[in-house]
């Protein structure tokens, strides 16, 4: 076990870890990895590598963006597939308590098959509210009504709790108000912090005893702060920890993304965004898609932010490290073939709109 504060989330190119992939994940700056589809060519791979990578480092935390619809790495093999969470915004307009039940048996579903693969931590639920001109977002987001989002999103955490898996709500304080792709561009919301507290960032202050994590958004609200909330120490600090009083764990999104790493004015390196994040009130941040063609910008980032502990640009935080392994499985998950046989995951799977 790795007794530093390891706040890097990284991944690997292939379906089996290389040497590099190993050197990477043992890296004491390392403490989780994300699984993309092109990880995945069927169960019994994928169970094979994150066997491989829990023998290599017992307290990496294996993660996925998982979350029904068009955003589920694993489609394959047996995995179910599962509807977009708008269809359970849908189900609620109809019957409020089918609705409720059916989400509970979404996250139970969704987390009892990752978890049978070895997978520790999906990035759901989607709590930002659907305005209508996001189209990252889009059927990704339950409900227009932060009322709505915040029942169904709790109901989908309940069921993954069923299943003995953390989560994370994104993307705060709310992306479905910008039409703009914080993947492609950095969006701008104009809309002044009451604006924002009581309408998009609602479910966050509402579901503030139960988040296990939170993603905050790459975009810029300029009347609450110049930079963007996942860089924003005024975000993160004042206003998610300080006013809504969450206690989990946060992650950056992806620093990859052209959203990441325009700030000030100027476009940071992958080092100067980590060390960003970080000093904002980050406790974990992700670099993704950077591990094909050699890696370069992942042993960058390891060499960089390494440099700025010894430094001082950057200080390690050991509350961040214990947020980071709360989030890790505290039950051994049921194998696949016990699954298909076990109850309550059966129920859940007629209870799936």
């Amino acid at each position: 076990m790795n007794p530093n504060p390891s706040p890097l989330v990284i991944d690997i190119a292939g379906t089996t870890l290389s040497a590099d992939d190993r050197r990477r994940l043992a890296h004491p700056l390392v403490g989780g990895m994300i699984l993309f589809a092109r990880n995945w060519i069927s169960r019994a791979q994928l169970t094979a590598l994150t066997a491989e990578i829990e023998q290599l480092r017992p307290d990496l935390l294996i993660c996925v963006d998982h979350e029904g619809g068009r955003v589920q790495r694993f489609r394959s093999d047996g995995f179910t597939h599962l509807p977009p969470m708008r269809a359970l915004g849908e189900l609620w307009m109809r019957d409020a308590l089918a609705a409720v039940d059916a989400a509970s048996a979404v996250g139970l579903v969704l987390a009892s098959e990752l978890r049978a693969c070895g997978v520790h931590l999906s990035f759901t639920p989607v709590l930002d509210l659907d305005h209508g001109p996001s189209g990252v977002i889009g059927d990704r987001a339950f409900h227009r009504d932060a009322r709505v989002v915040t029942l169904l999103a709790k109901s989908v955490m309940h069921g993954l709790l069923l299943a003995g898996m953390s989560h994370c709500g994104k993307h705060f304080p709310g992306h479905g108000f910008v039409a703009a792709d914080s993947h492609h561009e950095v969006p701008h919301d104009s809309r002044t912090l009451r604006a924002i507290l009581a309408d998009d960032a609602l479910p966050y202050g509402a579901l503030s005893t139960v988040l296990a994590g939170v993603m905050p958004a790459h975009v810029v609200y300029p009347k609450v702060d110049r930079r963007p909330a996942g860089f924003s120490a005024r975000w993160l600090q004042q206003i998610l920890r300080g006013r809504l009083n969450f206690q989990g764990a946060i992650f950056s999104d992806d620093l990859s993304m052209a959203g990441a790493r325009a700030l000030d004015g100027r476009e940071l390196s992958f080092t100067g965004a980590a060390v960003a994040a970080l000093q904002a009130g980050c406790d974990l941040v992700l670099l993704c898609n950077q591990s094909m063609g050699g890696g370069v910008a992942v042993d960058e980032l390891l060499d960089g932010l390494e440099q700025a502990g010894r430094s001082g640009a950057w200080m390690p935080d050991a509350d961040g490290e214990a947020r980071r392994l709360a989030l890790l499985p505290r039950t051994p998950p049921l194998p696949w073939d016990e699954l298909m046989h076990e109850p309550a995951y059966r129920l859940a799977l007629e209870r799936l709109p």
